[in-house]
């Protein structure tokens, strides 16, 4: 099947100019999938085309955030339901035409994705989630967005992990550190820190120390190991995300759990209103976005902080 999305009129794309929504000008798309009625999430009904039509109708949202990255994928041909299998490199099964080959010192070819024909192509090898590094393609070797994954453990509620994340976030404002946040799809929530570009283990070890502290100043509460002993009516500040070869689920990508939930950029001032961190779906987030007046994580990629020094930390 094929479908052509032309971009917006010079009027609209006036229109949109005035507010202050994500740019709406992309290429026009031209796509063939095969078995386009393949149901992807079986308990929501929804197929291979809605998710292609999905990111064509996200993307000027999504295309900051992945442009450029590298990707690791899970790929679940049969649907969310069936066999799943993490990705990092590019294999059989996925038409490299449509994605750019990062060479890696190892030998292997990481993915990256252009424009949104490349991610069109993951939906057609049966990508249910993108996830991306904290860096850009060409510095490999350097942080350019940190993570902190709030993720709670058995007898928690939501309330928690919403006083997780607004935790995180006062302690790197306390150090002059501006975050953003977003829902994950699944469990919690994720706490983003946008640098300036950093060695990773010198990126890795602020975010430990910020994880470690936290578990030292409330360990009934937070805790920096993924002992899963220890995780009752805990929440892991898993830090763990902040290295080289380590990823986390892409703003606006599907996950591959029940009801399709999206990952989602929130602001800071929406917390109160969320009551999950899988309340937005494939068949919801386009009401969201609608009402939105600005982009929740506007700016985010101009912004090049740089982490204190150890000793200025506390």
């Amino acid at each position: 099947m094929k479908r052509k999305y032309r971009s917006r009129s010079a009027p609209a794309r006036k229109r949109a100019a005035k507010s202050a929504s994500p740019r709406t000008k992309h290429e026009n798309v031209d796509f063939h999938l095969t078995h386009p009625d393949r149901v992807y999430w079986q308990d929501a009904g929804i197929t291979k085309l809605d998710l292609a039509e999905y990111y064509v109708r996200v993307w000027d949202w999504m295309a900051p955030h992945v442009v450029g990255r590298v990707l690791a994928l899970v790929r679940c041909p049969e649907g969310a339901a069936a066999e799943c299998f993490f990705q990092k490199h590019a294999h059989a099964g996925i038409d490299k035409q449509q994605l750019r080959m990062v060479p890696e010192p190892n030998g292997d070819e990481s993915i990256s994705v252009r424009n949104l024909a490349g991610v069109i192509a993951l939906v057609q090898a049966g990508v249910l989630e993108i996830h991306t590094r904290g860096t850009t393609i060409d510095h490999l070797e350097e942080a350019d967005r940190l993570v902190f994954d709030l993720d709670p453990g058995p007898g928690l509620a939501w309330k928690d992990v919403l006083a997780a994340a607004r935790e995180v976030r006062r302690r790197l404002e306390a150090m002059g550190l501006r975050t953003f946040v977003k829902t994950s799809g699944g469990k919690g929530l994720h706490v983003v820190l946008p640098i300036r570009y950093t060695p990773w283990d010198e990126a890795k070890a602020f975010c430990r120390g910020i994880a470690e502290q936290m578990a030292a100043d409330e360990p009934d509460r937070y805790l920096a190991t993924a002992k899963k002993s220890a995780r009752a009516n805990r929440i892991f500040v898993d830090y763990l995300r902040n290295s080289r070869e380590a990823t986390a689920v892409a703003p606006y990508s599907t996950r591959a759990r029940a009801g399709a939930p999206v990952s989602v950029p929130v602001a800071w001032e929406e917390l109160s209103s969320l009551t999950s961190a899988a309340q937005y779906t494939l068949r919801n987030i386009q009401q969201r976005l609608s009402r939105l007046s600005k982009d929740p994580w506007a700016g985010i990629g101009r912004i090049k902080q740089a982490l204190p020094k150890p000793r200025s930390r506390r």
